[in-house]
């Protein structure tokens, strides 16, 4: 265990700061994410130095498919989330249900970094699970990363706290959020959550210069309803018309295991829609396509990175632009 950072005390017991829940704890109760616990008074992070995942892994499997394409990312994951997702797809590392509950293996801050620079990893992933959650971790990490030319990356729900982000901002160079619907009663029954607080990260991110992709996994009859996803491009539009939006396709997992695998043309139509409203980098994924996996010049239209899989090919990019037309092709190259 390890003291918490990003708590207040308030006059029900100690309030955690670090995600929109900002639970309040009493002497020996946990979070919504169960790996949070007052203990003696003090809220301990109880997934500190208990790493419970780590793979070296292509960078667009995050997905983010406009930073440093190619390279490797040495991604690490602790247990817990602040989510309850019934679509969870690592949710045998994400739920934790109680203390007892929680595994990992003893890795300090300095050995992840150390593990990275043997792997060669442009950049550190915090990601499987929610990383917000093992805060502590994360933090120091990113801290020796970055004192080591290492970049690092969340993959993450987006419900962080203000403070949070705060924190790790200055050491955060890339991030994919989920962004898992755009109505609040699809995050408060299938998620426990908000819709808000993620759209506030999603903004706050881009207003502090850190590179974001949106990914949405579309689940046929539950956030896949015309309206919905017109407004949700229309969100993506008003915010940065840059940021890469991915729309992933809906396999039966968790306890939605009733529900039929998204249907490939209503994902390509939406990618249509959001092209006409003037989204720039579109993708499809969890599902074969010629044309919705590669990156296109916006202005020309010649293709610039091609992918099959997570196997990358550059073509036609030399130091962030088009070679045929010159024009910034926007992310981290």
């Amino acid at each position: 265990m390890k003291p918490a950072l990003l708590v207040k005390q308030s006059e029900n017991g100690i309030t955690c700061l670090l995600c929109a829940h900002r639970c309040t704890l009493q002497e020996g109760r946990s979070g919504i994410c169960n790996v949070r616990k007052n203990v003696g008074g003090q809220i301990q992070a109880l997934t500190y130095h208990r790493v419970a995942a780590t793979h070296s892994d292509p960078i667009e499997k995050k997905p983010l498919y406009h930073f440093l394409p190619g390279s490797t990312s040495f991604s690490i994951a602790a247990m817990g989330c602040n989510f309850s997702c019934t679509f969870c797809q690592n949710h045998s590392l994400s739920m934790v249900k109680n203390e007892a509950g929680i595994i990992g293996e003893a890795v300090t801050p300095a050995q992840i970094v150390q593990a990275a620079q043997r792997n060669q990893s442009a950049s550190i992933s915090y990601t499987y699970t929610e990383p917000t959650i093992y805060f502590e971790l994360m933090y120091e990490t990113a801290q020796l990363a970055h004192a080591a030319g290492i970049k690092n990356v969340m993959v993450t729900n987006g419900y962080m706290s203000a403070e949070a982000l705060e924190m790790i901002g200055p050491y955060l160079d890339a991030a994919n959020i989920d962004l898992k619907a755009f109505r609040d009663d699809f995050y408060k029954t299938y998620c426990g959550a908000r819709l808000q607080p993620v759209l506030d990260t999603i903004r706050a991110m881009r207003a502090r210069g850190i590179w974001v992709e949106l990914t949405t996994l579309l689940i046929p009859g539950l956030n896949d309803e015309q309206k919905e996803v017109l407004e949700l491009i229309n969100f993506i539009a008003q915010t940065d018309k840059n940021m890469p939006w991915h729309v992933s396709r809906f396999y039966p997992q968790h306890k939605l295991t009733n529900i039929s695998p998204t249907d490939p043309q209503v994902m390509f139509a939406f990618l249509e829609e959001a092209a006409a409203a003037g989204l720039k980098y579109l993708y499809a994924g969890n599902v074969h396509s010629d044309s919705w996996s590669d990156t296109l010049c916006p202005k020309c239209k010649t293709l610039l990175i091609e992918r099959s899989g997570y196997f990358t090919r550059v073509l036609e990019m030399q130091n962030g632009c088009c070679t045929n037309c010159d024009c910034r092709i926007d992310g981290v190259w």
